[in-house]
């Protein structure tokens, strides 16, 4: 325990929240998606709780039956830029597709967020799962699941390719020479490759962190596998301890097989947390928000994950129909385990749309609950850290008043920063420049 790092906390600014009915709250900003002060206030409480980091998801594709928070948001580059200027040591995380987007942009953007932030970037890279995204970008047929994750792997080779455009000592400014940069520190990346045709260099320098820090969401094989390979956080979703363990052990492992420590690699599940002074105050909290849901718009809900399916065609109280592959190339680790449980459970439709619009976390109750738990995860290596979904809108504050105290004084969580960057802060190092490092190996051969 003494070598491993103190648990990690991020927090997910969901806006009028994760489900379909939770701007109904009578405790909710209505406008929060796009309420630049709300956002603001949420990410500077987080600081105040010492957070690693906030988090803003993203998608490309909406219809009349996404949520309310998907139908009207802040595209993430944009509002980390603002939460940028607010705030000075937590994390800003954001989520960019590999599928509908370009290396070089996307590799400019943030290397400018990381500069702005002074060294506190970090994209979530995802490959946009629904297949609507590809009519929004004007490219047909949606690439494969198993594609998207092989233009990913050749896509983040690229940006961190380009990210060393730059040694970090190549901008001399020296006004008495005239000298402005060190051509021999300026590199091309010269990238031909299966997807992508990349020349470079990128205009913009290296930060303080080297590279943001590169997060990956997604737990199918393949997610699994571009997180062993190139990922130095992992964002993903298991709701009891032993799938959080084995999937912990699993991308560990294959981090290992691919030449990597398992330390490099921060995994850290996304939980849903309901707080209260007692344990009926938190179960009512939770029944207050379940109850908001109608079943008209649990069914929407569950329809996204099927490729905005329409379940309202089905009897509610009848076993959960027979899907086929339907599901398989959009959220295949949700859809999967949706079709699995249904099976083994016996669930009727309407059982299954319900649990999944208003999921029953495991993280509800007492702050010494959480607190408990959390511990638990943590010391028996479910988690290196967790991504807190607030589950009410009160509840990030909740959280930082009542939980943190409790895992500062075990000792498990941070009371002051560590450092400026995120990946400082997260314990993984600053990588090298690629070019200075073959410099360092060619000067120590001769």
């Amino acid at each position: 325990m003494a070598q491993r790092k103190q648990l990690k906390l991020g927090v997910i600014i969901q806006g009028v929240g994760g489900n379909m009915s939770a701007w109904r709250h009578p405790e909710a900003v209505a406008d929060a998606s796009v309420n630049i002060d709300y956002v603001k206030h949420q990410a500077q409480t987080a600081e105040e709780g010492k957070f690693d980091l906030v988090f803003i998801a993203d998608g490309l594709y909406i219809n009349e039956k996404s949520l309310p928070h998907f139908l009207n948001r802040f595209e993430p580059i944009t509002v980390l830029s603002a939460v940028a200027a607010v705030t000075s040591r937590i994390g800003l995380v954001g989520t960019l597709s590999t599928s509908y987007s370009e290396p070089f942009t996307v590799a400019r953007q943030f290397a400018s967020l990381d500069h702005i932030s002074r060294g506190r970037a970090g994209w979530n890279v995802v490959t946009s799962p629904l297949e609507g995204s590809a009519r929004n970008y004007g490219r047909k047929p949606h690439p494969a699941h198993s594609e998207r994750y092989r233009i990913a792997k050749e896509y983040l080779d690229v940006v961190r390719g380009l990210w060393d455009s730059w040694e970090d000592d190549a901008f001399v400014r020296d006004k008495q020479t005239g000298q402005f940069f060190d051509p021999g520190r300026l590199h091309r990346l010269d990238h031909e490759g299966e997807y992508f045709s990349v020349q470079g260099p990128l205009n913009i320098a290296r930060s303080r962190q080297g590279h943001p820090v590169v997060f990956q969401a997604g737990s199918s094989d393949a997610g699994r596998t571009l997180a062993a390979q190139s990922a130095d956080a992992v964002f993903t979703g298991q709701e009891t301890l032993e799938q959080a363990q084995a999937f912990y052990q699993d991308v560990k492992s294959r981090a290992a097989a691919y030449g990597r420590s398992p330390e490099e690699i921060v995994i850290m599940p996304g939980i849903s947390v309901i707080i209260g002074e007692t344990e009926e105050e938190a179960e009512r909290k939770y029944e207050e928000v379940a109850s908001l849901v109608t079943i008209e718009n649990a069914l929407d809900y569950l329809g996204r994950f099927f490729e905005h399916h329409d379940f309202s065609q089905y009897p509610l109280d009848e076993p959960f129909p027979e899907l086929g592959d339907l599901g398989s190339n959009s959220f295949r680790s949700t859809t999967d385990k949706i079709k699995q449980e249904a099976r083994e459970e016996g669930l009727t439709l309407r059982q299954v749309a319900l649990r999944s619009v208003t999921p029953r976390s495991g993280f509800i109750g007492t702050p010494e609950k959480i607190g408990d738990q959390l511990q638990q995860w943590y010391e028996e290596q479910g988690a290196d850290g967790f991504i807190i979904h607030p589950g009410t809108p009160n509840g990030l504050q909740d959280f930082v008043r009542l939980v943190v105290p409790i895992l500062q004084a075990r000792g498990i969580y941070r009371s002051e920063y560590e450092a400026e960057t995120l990946r400082e802060n997260l314990g993984l190092s600053i990588p090298e420049n690629r070019y200075t490092t073959i410099r360092r190996q060619e000067h120590v051969i001769s």
